[in-house]
């Protein structure tokens, strides 16, 4: 891929409309945020394998999970057919493993909330049993876990340190916007962008947004 153009996520799609509106203007993935302690963008796993069966080759379908537990993880992807997990949790490498063996051909992206330096550790070890890194701006220490969708950046240096450390694929999320995503993406070099609330108005996908983001991301 060049570097001057990273994959782009668009998360917490609400429904097949605004799934369709993201594709047409360039989506290469779709969040589908599932059951979460807390945030934004939840949408129930009939919409999300609705949106999943309509998502057409070459876009794939990520469907974002609380769950830690291969067991539990295993029957989502079954329930709604996505492409891909995207694990929001600190998930044991053996749990990894089952849901690997369970679900061969489903990327596991595993996330990876950019707290400080001491996470860059984490990443490493997570990228062991993951197929892509994600990191994003929880803080999922806190008595009511934050999984995603903040808004809020975090350190791009420590992001930076783990893109240059990891041997996967790592998308950069966390606050970024039109008028920031190009600045992110030269600071970090990820292998793709991923954004939920920068092209929202009370969680509504806002076309002009969308638009003016994809055409900072292209560059």
């Amino acid at each position: 891929m060049p570097n001057s153009r990273p994959y782009v996520k668009i998360c917490c799609i609400q429904n097949l409309a605004e799934a369709q509106l993201a594709v047409r203007y360039g989506a290469d993935l779709l969040g589908l945020v599932g059951r979460m302690p807390s945030g934004p963008g939840m949408i129930g796993e009939d919409t999300a394998a609705q949106i999943a069966a309509w998502t057409p080759p070459g876009v794939t379908a990520v469907l974002l999970t609380m769950e830690t537990q291969a067991d539990v993880i295993i029957e989502q992807q079954k329930r709604t057919g996505v492409g891909a997990l995207q694990l929001v949790d600190h998930v044991e490498p053996e749990q990894h493993r089952q849901v690997r063996e369970a679900l061969p051909g489903i990327d596991l992206i595993q996330v990876i909330h950019v707290t400080g330096p001491e996470v860059v550790a984490d990443a490493v070890d997570a990228a062991e049993t993951s197929d892509a890194i994600l990191l994003d701006s929880g803080t999922p220490d806190a008595e009511i876990k934050v999984l995603g969708g903040t808004g809020k950046a975090h350190d791009w240096k420590v992001s930076r340190e783990i893109v240059q450390r990891v041997g996967k694929p790592v998308f950069l999320a966390g606050g970024l916007n039109a008028g920031n995503v190009r600045e992110a993406y030269e600071s970090v070099r990820p292998f793709g962008v991923d954004i939920c609330s920068g092209i929202r108005t009370e969680m509504q996908l806002v076309e002009e947004k969308l638009a003016a983001y994809m055409e900072a991301v292209r560059g």
